[in-house]
């Protein structure tokens, strides 16, 4: 009985359709970095958060990395250790754009390399975190998620609509 629930539980959601759903995020917290005044976008802070910028390389930083974790335990990119959770942001929010496109084609490339036992293993994220490489990569999602709700607060705060928190297209 067991094994017939891990089957259903399994068959929930497909690769595909989770690897969608966090590039769905990824469109629309991109559409908010797009929003986000440049002149505000490396400085900006409410009630002691960090800027926008911040919260967007910490995003890139732990998604690209992230994504190689998933697929093979090594949490980190190839022959690109500067590039972490904690790295500092460019100089420009149109850099900050372009390593957040490449950061999605990573994640696209790697992603097909995530095998279905893969999700249900155990690893230790980046060296310190330890659950099922599934669970990591929820929270790479909640992660986005959360930053992406400050910046929100940080828009309405300049008086700017946001994009609407549905439209993920």
């Amino acid at each position: 009985m067991k094994n017939e629930t891990r089957s259903a539980e399994a068959n929930v959601v497909s690769s595909e359709k989770l690897l969608s759903h966090w590039q769905e995020h990824r469109r629309l917290t991109r559409k908010v970095l797009l929003a986000f005044p440049e002149d505000k976008f490396f400085t900006y802070s409410v009630g002691g958060m960090r800027p926008m910028a911040e919260l967007a390389m910490e995003i890139i930083g732990m998604s690209m990395p992230g994504v190689y974790g998933l697929a093979t335990g090594q949490w980190e990119v190839p022959d690109r250790p500067e590039v972490n959770f904690s790295m500092k942001p460019p100089a420009t929010r149109a850099e900050v754009l372009k390593l957040w496109d490449e950061t999605t084609e990573v994640i696209n490339k790697v992603w097909p390399q995530i095998t279905a036992e893969r999700f249900n293993q155990t690893d230790k994220a980046f060296g310190m975190y330890e659950g099922p490489v599934h669970w990591h990569q929820f929270y790479f999602v909640d992660n986005e998620i959360h930053h992406r709700a400050q910046a929100y607060v940080y828009l309405r705060s300049l008086g700017i609509e946001p994009p609407t928190f549905w439209d993920r297209f």
